[in-house]
């Protein structure tokens, strides 16, 4: 199972249920790399996509505690264990955690990739991503050339759970 996600040099990940930044290549990225693919995400990260509706081309599975929630073209599940179980139905490399703070929390257990877009700019954020880089289990296996957008600096990391000693 894999996690995408962007993140500030606080690993910020949003404010206010919102992205921090948009940044043109990062959606490209997240787009190439989820398209026919699976996506996990809590439901006010659906609900910050435009309309509230899930993305196009993906399994997208949502996690939510109202079990009155319901979502067309989507999986509404119920506990992170549901969606767990649902994603064992498909190859684990096309498996996409996708926010927001608390579901990445809980699925980083089961994740051996992270793709993390390093924004080097702390923003004002109220929404975090554990710091892989202080993860004994996690290496940064790698890093992209820096590239900017507009003022923006930022790359393309991939970190990888390490084997078991």
């Amino acid at each position: 199972m894999n996690c995408i996600v962007a993140v500030d040099r606080n690993w910020g990940i949003g404010r206010n249920n919102q992205l921090l930044v948009s940044i043109p290549a990062d959606m490209r990225f997240f787009r190439t790399q989820t398209t026919g693919k699976v996506i996990i995400m809590g439901r006010n990260t659906l609900e910050s996509f435009p309309g509230g509706k899930p993305l196009k081309n993906r399994v997208n599975i949502v996690v939510t505690h109202d079990p009155t929630y319901k979502v067309p073209d989507a999986i509404v599940v119920h506990s992170i264990e549901e969606a767990a179980k649902i994603a064992e139905g498909y190859n684990s490399d096309d498996v996409y955690i996708i926010g927001g703070a608390s579901i990445y929390r809980q699925f980083l257990p089961y994740c051996d990739v992270a793709y993390v877009t390093k924004i080097d700019y702390a923003y004002d954020a109220d929404t975090f991503f554990p710091n892989l880089d202080e993860e004994p289990d996690w290496e940064c296996v790698e890093e992209g050339d820096e590239q900017t957008c507009y003022d923006i600096i930022y790359c393309f990391t991939r970190y990888e759970k390490k084997a078991a000693q």
